[in-house]
């Protein structure tokens, strides 16, 4: 597949290394993994000499002698002789771009953890003292989100606040998993398009192996993601648990239950048998893995509370793939392709709300989008859309077939809402129904 999309996000790269020939700048690129952090960057400077350093797991002097052939052939230089300490490695660039501007993008940075944590305390010392002379275009760039948090926005660390951009890349918007099936499948069909969209969430690396492989149909999808030696059935564990670390049994239990539908704190405990108010916490603040919801306009910040997970591919993962493991296990695939197909409608049925609340943020015509419910469960709005500059609403029911959308009961949903919140008082306002022909 070729690269697509992230125009906006080359364009900034483009400027901050204008921008380093006058003064230091020291980007942080992040996002999770697979979302194309890495070939962004080159992307970005595939006409630039720049250094690459990758941060593996070996020995620091092991990882200075490669930085050093890096350098030396990039830059046509030599170093220092022997080096075994990245922070010499370090202030050598700085000084050297004092008279030569240089670009400098180290990858997995925090590796450098697992390789010398005092890594970081030189690299803070070293900044310091030469970002007013140099030169330098330093970018760094992790997939590990929470460590990645951690070094830059605890203030405990020490290259807290040193960054001068913080950027965090985010899964291809709707519009461009359309552009990537009109290239690679011309014909295909809405629920193509959702299929793509609920499978992978836009993560470039998931729809890449989907793409490269020639699945642009839902049923080809299905039976590349679920068969033996897939890469996608063992993708969970693999980025979560190192995430997660020893504590990763209960946050996978939590996850679980949410993907199962378990949504309030309540459900969640009773499903797992355990207080998780802190475990919430840090799914929520620390990775970002899940969203806290409320109906819109609430009043308290803690009642009628909702959760979900926010990314769809680790939805679909613990909804079908982590619950249903015992069947993989003895080789199972055609029964779980049986069990999805079972179930997916119900399943995308709530992924195609979340795609039509992407589409609604790329519009850019609201100033507020959310959902609404009672707290008994009779009234339920999928999507709200305000626009308080012009006073306006438009009420949203979301369904896959446009058969199925009924707008009297939404304008009864609505009344309710309108009685309850006592909100939109003198707004013009308006029903629309959503469902897989307006995708």
């Amino acid at each position: 597949m070729r690269f697509f999309d992230r125009t906006k996000e080359i364009a900034a790269l483009q400027e901050i290394k204008a921008m380093s020939e006058h003064s230091a700048q020291f980007t942080v690129v992040t996002g999770r993994r697979r979302i194309g952090k890495t070939s962004l960057i080159w992307k970005a400077y595939e006409n630039e000499t720049f250094l690459y350093f990758f941060v593996a797991r070996k020995a620091e002097a092991e990882l200075c002698e490669s930085y050093q052939l890096e350098i030396e052939q990039k830059l046509g230089i030599q170093t220092l002789g022997r080096v075994d300490s990245f922070a010499q490695l370090f202030e050598f660039i700085l000084k050297l771009s004092v008279e030569r501007p240089v670009t400098l993008f180290i990858d997995e940075f925090q590796e450098f953890f697992r390789v010398n944590k005092s890594i970081y305390s030189d690299m803070q010392r070293i900044w310091d003292m030469h970002q007013n002379t140099a030169h330098v275009n330093l970018i760094v760039c992790g997939s590990i989100y929470s460590m990645m948090t951690k070094i830059f926005k605890d203030k405990k660390e020490p290259l807290y606040n040193r960054q001068t951009r913080f950027m965090n890349i985010r899964a291809f918007a709707p519009s461009v998993l359309k552009e990537i099936l009109a290239e690679y499948n011309p014909r295909y069909t809405a629920e193509d398009l959702l299929a793509l969209y609920s499978f992978t969430g836009g993560v470039a690396k998931y729809v890449q192996l989907l793409i490269d492989a020639g699945a642009t149909t839902k049923e080809l999808m299905l039976h590349q993601i679920v068969k033996a030696d897939s890469v996608f059935l063992t993708e969970g564990k693999a980025i979560l648990i190192e995430e997660f670390g020893k504590d990763y049994g209960i946050y996978f239990s939590i996850l679980s239950a949410i993907a199962r539908g378990k949504t309030s704190r309540s459900e969640i405990e009773n499903n797992i048998g355990k207080e998780i108010g802190g475990y919430l916490t840090k799914l929520e603040a620390d990775y970002e893995i899940i969203t806290k919801k409320q109906p819109l306009f609430a009043k308290s910040s803690t009642k009628n509370v909702r959760y979900s997970i926010s990314d769809n591919f680790f939805t679909f993962w613990f909804r079908f793939i982590y619950k249903y493991n015992y069947i993989l296990e003895i080789e199972g695939y055609d029964k779980v392709i049986k069990i999805i197909e079972r179930d997916y409608e119900t399943y995308t049925g709530l992924m195609l709300e979340r795609y039509f609340k992407q589409v609604l943020i790329a519009e850019q015509e609201y100033t507020r989008i959310g959902g609404w419910w009672d707290r008994k469960g009779e009234n339920e709005i999928d999507m709200i859309a305000e626009n308080e500059l012009d006073n306006k609403a438009v009420f949203f029911e979301v369904k896959r077939k446009a058969e199925n959308i009924d707008l009297d009961v939404l304008k009864a949903k609505a009344q309710a809402f309108l009685k309850s919140t006592g909100e939109f008082k003198e707004y013009d306002i308006a029903y629309k129904g959503l469902s897989m022909a307006d995708m």
